[in-house]
């Protein structure tokens, strides 16, 4: 923090990085399949994002349908970046739609969701982008 910064709003009361977020599954990794997708900085989902739209077991499959973790994920991913083409603005960001079905035990359609993005700076102050429901921060 500057000088200046600490002069005004006094020392940190606590920390919590996103490499700590990261490390306690509050934030997961998505950036291997990300690249692959186009994407040029570290990405990350939330665990709620996670768990409610890219999760999917074999039991998944044999109680509601056929899918799997890799094609939810790029699905995911995928509509960000189309989101992001059509957009061409320099916001931070990036509420968009989806189909998913959701991980309930029962559904077999989906339904239109909606994700959040948001660019920012990491740990160094490196661009990196977190999708997250909409109501998260």
């Amino acid at each position: 923090m500057s000088d200046e910064m600490k002069n005004f709003f006094g020392e940190n009361i606590h920390v919590y990085t996103r490499a700590q977020a990261l490390e306690d599954g509050v934030l997961v990794d998505v950036s291997e399949t990300a690249r692959e997708a186009g994407f040029k900085i570290p990405v990350a989902v939330t665990r709620a994002v996670w768990d409610q739209y890219i999760a999917w077991t074999d039991e998944d499959t044999h109680n509601q349908t056929i899918q799997d973790e890799s094609g939810r994920l790029w699905d995911v991913l995928w509509m960000l970046m189309c989101a992001i083409k059509m957009r061409r603005s320099e916001a931070d960001q990036v509420i968009y739609e989806l189909y998913v079905i959701s991980r309930d035990g029962k559904s077999r359609t989906a339904k239109c969701i909606k994700l959040k993005s948001s660019i920012g700076g990491g740990d160094k102050r490196e661009p990196v982008i977190t999708i997250m429901l909409p109501t998260e921060d």
